[in-house]
């Protein structure tokens, strides 16, 4: 149970939902304008935690620095947009809030009733007996004399999105190549020799005018191409990552105390 004892302990709390995974962090807590009892905790959530979502104090637990909320983070995630124009919640915004959440005014299921919500209003308000204005304020850290101011300020992250693939691919192409060949063949030649002792005796042999035929078979070399596949390398995909930087902007909202007296307005930030 969340007391008014708590109230500054809550900010910039870690939320997390039943199962403990992280919602966002306590930047604005508001309060029941006739008891006081924290009603709605206003959690920074999404990337660089850049949007305001509301979620239900009631039945949340605070444990050392984390608040434990009875709502899934889908569901915060998912809550309706308030804006609290003035600091105030209206009463369709809070409705709207208890039909998101399913929770009724004292922590239960919600009942169907408007008059059912709790009298929430912004302190020193009057209000008729049977009226349930249901106006939520943010609260304002004060101790004693003291008062704190706070200021918003940008949180920026990064994470890994994808941006697109590349893979290897492999075809096949074609081309012409060109090799010289030495190669070599015969040709006829005609040698004539004369009549010596050594070849009479052949040259003798035979008829003495006759006709005659001598063949001789040529030869000669011809190119021969067959193929062989070789490997010539191995090719794979890496990655190298290349840092950079990028300007993020967003609007930052600023507390500021001014000094009221009864004579005069003196405004110092």
């Amino acid at each position: 149970m969340i007391g008014q004892d708590m109230v500054n302990r809550l900010y910039d709390c870690q939320v997390v939902d039943p199962r403990g995974e992280k919602i966002g962090s306590v930047k604005r807590v508001w309060l029941d304008g006739q008891t006081g009892d924290p009603l709605w905790a206003s959690v920074h959530t999404g990337l660089f935690g850049l949007k305001e979502s509301f979620v239900p104090l009631q039945r949340a637990e605070l444990r050392n620095d984390q608040l434990r909320v009875p709502v899934e983070k889908e569901q915060v995630k998912d809550s309706p947009r308030i804006e609290a124009t003035n600091d105030n919640m209206t009463d369709e915004e809070q409705a709207e809030l208890y039909r998101h959440y399913g929770f009724g005014p004292q922590g239960g299921q919600r009942q169907s009733q408007q008059s059912q919500q709790p009298p929430v209003r912004r302190p020193g308000s009057s209000m008729q007996p049977g009226e349930y204005p249901n106006r939520g304020r943010e609260t304002q850290r004060f101790d004693g004399e003291a008062m704190t101011r706070s200021e918003e300020q940008l949180r920026v992250g990064t994470e890994q999105v994808e941006t697109g693939k590349a893979r290897l691919v492999k075809h096949v192409t074609t081309e012409q190549q060109q090799v010289q060949v030495p190669v070599s063949h015969e040709e006829v030649r005609l040698e004539r020799e004369p009549i010596t002792e050594e070849n009479r005796a052949a040259a003798l042999r035979g008829e003495d005018i006759t006709e005659a035929e001598h063949e001789v078979t040529l030869h000669a070399e011809k190119p021969v191409v067959r193929k062989e596949t070789e490997p010539v390398e191995r090719v794979r995909l890496s990655t190298d990552t290349v840092a950079d930087t990028e300007t993020v902007s967003d609007q930052v909202r600023k507390e500021q105390i001014d000094v009221e007296d009864g004579h005069a307005r003196d405004r110092r930030r």
